[in-house]
Order: C-alpha cells, then sequence, then structure tokens
C-alpha cells in the first residue's frame, strides 16, 4: 500500500509541470475567452452577463463567411491531396541522397517569412503579372486578374499548407510493404486497382492526419485570405480578427466566433480519432 502511495506521488510530481503549464496556457486563456463571450458589447466589453452574441453568431453574414470559409477549407484540402500524394509517393521511391534533397525542396516554403511569401504570390497574381502575362501569352485576349479571388486564396493556402499534407503522407507510405503491390500485380490487378484496393486502404492513416491538419489550419487562417482575397473573401479568421482589431470593436461576438470555430474543429478531431479507432 505505501508502495502504491509512493508510486502514485511521483506521478503526481512529474505531470505537475505539465499541468500548470496547461491551465496556465489553455486553460486560463480559454475560460478568460468564455467569459468575454458572455458580458456585454461597450469599448470593447462592458462587464455585464449578456449571451447575446452567441444569438448574432446565426446572423446571415456570419453563417454566410461560415460556409465560404468551409468550402475554402475544403478546397484546399483535396487539392493537397491531389497534389501532395503523388509527391509524397514519389519521394518515398527515391534513393536516400535524391530524397533529402526533395525533402529540402517541400520544407522551403516553411522556413522563409509566411508574410512575405504572400506578398511574394501578390505581385505573381496581380493584373499584368506572370499568371497574367502567361494566360495572355497562350492566347486569352483579355487581362484576367486572379488576385482577390477565391482561386488566389484557394493557390496561397495550397503553397502553404501542402507540406502539412505532404508528411504525413509520406511517413504511412514510407512504412508500406511494396511487395503487397507485386502481389496485387500477380494476381491480376491493374495499377488502379492495386492502389485503390491495396496502397490506398493502408496509407489511410496518413491520409486521414494530412488532411485534418490542413483542413484545421486552412479554415482558421487569415493572413492568405486578407491579403490574396481582398475583402470579397473573408474567412472566419478575418472575422475573429475584426471583431477584436477593427472598428467599431466587438469583443464577445470575437469571443463566441472563437469559441465556435474551436468547437467545430474539436468535433473534426474527435471524428479522427474515432475513425483511427476503428479501423485499427
Amino acid at each position: 500500500m505505501m508502495e502504491k502511495q509512493r508510486e502514485r506521488g511521483q506521478l503526481a510530481l512529474l505531470l505537475l509541470p505539465s499541468t500548470l503549464w496547461l491551465g496556465l496556457f489553455f486553460l486560463a486563456p480559454l475560460g478568460i475567452i468564455l467569459v468575454i463571450s458572455l458580458v456585454q458589447r461597450g469599448g470593447p466589453v462592458a462587464w455585464q452577463l449578456d449571451g447575446s452574441a452567441y444569438v448574432r453568431l446565426l446572423d446571415p453574414l456570419h453563417l454566410k463567411i461560415f460556409l465560404r470559409s468551409l468550402t475554402l477549407a475544403v478546397l484546399t484540402t483535396f487539392v493537397c491531396l491531389l497534389v501532395g500524394y503523388p509527391l509524397a509517393y514519389y519521394i518515398a521511391q527515391r534513393p536516400p541522397r535524391l530524397r533529402h534533397l526533395l525533402h529540402f525542396f517541400v520544407l522551403l516554403p516553411l522556413w522563409a517569412n509566411s508574410l512575405v511569401l504572400t506578398y511574394a504570390w501578390m505581385v505573381l497574381l496581380r493584373p499584368e503579372g506572370f499568371f497574367d502575362s502567361l494566360l495572355h501569352a497562350l492566347g486569352f485576349a483579355e487581362p484576367i486578374s486572379l488576385l482577390y479571388t477565391p482561386t488566389a486564396v484557394v493557390i496561397g493556402l495550397v503553397y502553404w499548407y501542402l507540406p502539412f499534407m505532404v508528411y504525413p503522407l509520406y511517413g504511412s507510405i514510407e512504412k508500406f510493404d511494396f511487395t503487397l503491390i507485386e502481389a496485387a500485380h500477380d494476381l491480376g490487378a491493374t495499377r488502379f486497382q492495386a492502389f485503390r484496393k491495396v496502397l490506398l486502404p493502408l496509407t489511410m492513416p496518413g491520409v486521414m492526419a494530412g488532411s485534418l491538419l490542413v483542413f484545421i489550419s486552412a479554415l482558421g487562417t487569415f493572413v492568405v485570405p486578407a491579403l490574396l482575397g481582398g475583402d470579397k473573401t473573408l474567412m472566419w479568421g478575418n472575422l475573429i480578427q475584426q471583431r477584436f482589431l477593427s472598428t467599431p470593436q466587438d469583443w464577445p461576438l470575437g469571443a463566441a466566433l472563437s469559441l465556435a470555430m474551436m468547437l467545430f474543429m474539436s468535433v473534426g478531431i474527435w471524428f479522427y480519432f474515432r475513425v483511427n479507432r476503428e479501423s485499427a
């Protein structure tokens, strides 16, 4: 009995730093956001209990921006998956020296300042920019400006978050036993059938993990849509940022928007772990 109590005491002592850290930097700020969401609006808050911020969440404008954010996040995840899966497969099949070089190029966008890279995309996508000149050279007579459109936002988000898709996929593909593909071919399966029935199901954990990382990151972003999308392509993160920093400020609504996003993301994370547990 004394031995068990000693072990419990040692375990509690080991968990104390992480518990304090979690409470100080996660639970306490979360509690503050919850309290702010329940008070009245007024320069930027009036400390009187009021839950009207949650009623204003259902404003048609907010729902429209949420649906737009959801659509762009899903589209970004889909494009990252289409590009990331072949890229991860190619990297996993290369010799070690070339593999290291490819890792370097995939990670290169994460090493540079994200704001500078976004401004670079603004230069490329603006009227009479690189893509506009390229389209004109291909025979498009009228100038086509991609800047300040949903397409520009998706391009920027894919560029930012593609590594978050590639590396979970790479981890799954690298561990895959490719003799299973050879066995499928020996049994008469085509390349597509071997991919659909053998490779894809066994690398599904990487697909799920990468999709979750990209989707959550894209749903909450605000820098890319602010710079590449302009006022016509606001996303949920831009709405939160405006409620806290723009004039007039509305901290209760901003806090309610933040909690709604966290709740939605938490449901996605729960679904991911449930699917993983069932597949295991």
